[in-house]
């Protein structure tokens, strides 16, 4: 019995471990397009761009019990083959499974707009981290190309390195989505209090500099230069791999919560981490992929007991998810730390502190508590994990 589990991130780890953990003694490997062990992606954007980490700094440690998994680096999948239970590798390798894990996670997004293909800066991998730490040393001036979480801790990071940061952003406040308008304004009145200059409500028309990106043109006509740029305008999942089954692959892979993709004829198929959608029954019936970082390990422990458990019993797992999502950002002195789903809620009541300093955020809908964020207050938001579990 062989488990094949594409992906070597935190995701894919952890299915592993939870495999052998539920007593599953059979073939595991791990294909991996990058050739490290899995590591941490967090401090990508913080201490790795500040103080150049090594990826052994990064790495997390893998338990015994995984010692015989077997391991590919520097491939990845290009395609499946359903009725032979077997995925094509980039390098041409054939790799058969009985039951396959989809944890490839996410690539960014590219914005759609002419210019400097090859010499936008992105970050999501340890390489990239390292290529824009030695441009970033070297710059004066930054354009980032995106206000979300990645984009506003790139800018915080600048600026800690004296660089002179420009954001430029469609949406009409930082982190607008997950947070919304009224603690995004507050997250910006932050930033440029430390120096960074936005532009939002903004819509680029192309990259100046020609295959060196040396600024942006709006389509308002003014141009934001700098002698780099990052884009950093979301992500998408790492799906494509897995076309020409029944899997729905709209936005990730739609699975159950045991997280076996909801194909109606095979069980064979599972996903976890960032390119898995499911529903989060602490708050509805809505299936959604949410990139928060506890949820690789969560749906990874998920994924591997829920496998094991078939192998033996011939049944699907049947189990809440009862994941509270979480997530932290640290912006200069600040850590903005949050539980739950803020970006589903409907109103916010600001329940401790203000939003320009310290403070306790809850985001309602329909009146119920669904999120809830906070900056430098990590103790009081401690209760609501319990909470959420508690009350849904």
């Amino acid at each position: 019995m062989k488990v094949l589990i594409v992906g070597a991130g935190l995701a894919g780890l952890r299915t592993a471990e939870s495999l052998r953990g539920a007593g599953f003694a059979g073939e595991i490997t791990i294909v991996g397009e990058e050739p490290h062990f899995p590591y941490n992606r967090p401090p990508l954007s913080k201490d790795a761009l500040a103080n150049g980490l090594t990826i052994a700094d990064l790495e997390f440690k893998r338990r015994e019990s995984i010692a015989d998994v077997r391991w590919i680096f520097n491939d990845s999948a290009l395609s499946t083959n359903y009725a032979e239970r077997s995925v094509l590798l980039e390098s041409g390798r054939l790799e058969s499974f009985d039951i396959l894990v989809a944890a490839t996670g996410i690539r960014p997004r590219v914005l759609n707009v002419p210019g400097a293909e090859k010499s936008k800066f992105s970050l999501r991998n340890f390489t990239e981290a390292q290529e824009l730490r030695t441009s970033m040393l070297g710059a004066e001036k930054l354009v980032i190309v995106g206000a979300g979480f990645i984009g506003c801790e790139i800018a915080a990071t600048a600026r800690k390195l004296g660089i002179n940061v420009a954001v430029v952003a469609a949406d009409p406040e930082p982190m607008f989505r997950p947070l919304g308008a009224e603690f995004g304004r507050a997250m910006r009145e932050r930033h440029e209090a430390e120096g960074v200059k936005f532009h939002m409500d903004a819509k680029i028309a192309g990259y100046l500099g020609g295959d060196s990106a040396t600024g942006v043109s709006l389509e308002s006509g003014e141009e934001i230069l700098g002698d780099l740029v990052v884009e950093a305008i979301g992500s998408l999942p790492n799906t494509e791999w897995l076309a020409g089954g029944e899997l729905d692959l709209q936005d990730g892979v739609l699975v159950d919560s045991s997280m076996r993709a909801t194909a109606p004829s095979d069980l064979s198929v599972y996903a976890v981490g960032d390119v898995a959608r499911y529903a989060f029954d602490l708050f509805d019936s809505t299936p959604r992929r949410i990139e928060h970082w506890n949820l690789p390990t969560e749906t990874g422990r998920r994924a591997g007991k829920s496998i094991a458990h078939f192998l033996t019993t011939g049944e699907v797992l049947v189990e809440p998810v009862n994941f509270v999502p979480s997530f932290w950002s640290d912006q200069y002195e600040d850590n903005v730390q949050s539980f739950g789903i803020p970006g589903i809620a409907d109103s916010i009541n600001v329940v401790d502190g203000e939003l320009a300093g310290d403070c306790v955020v809850e985001y309602l809908r329909d009146g119920k508590v669904v999120g809830v964020v906070g900056v430098n207050t990590s103790a009081k938001l401690a209760p609501y994990r319990k909470r959420f579990q508690e009350i849904n």
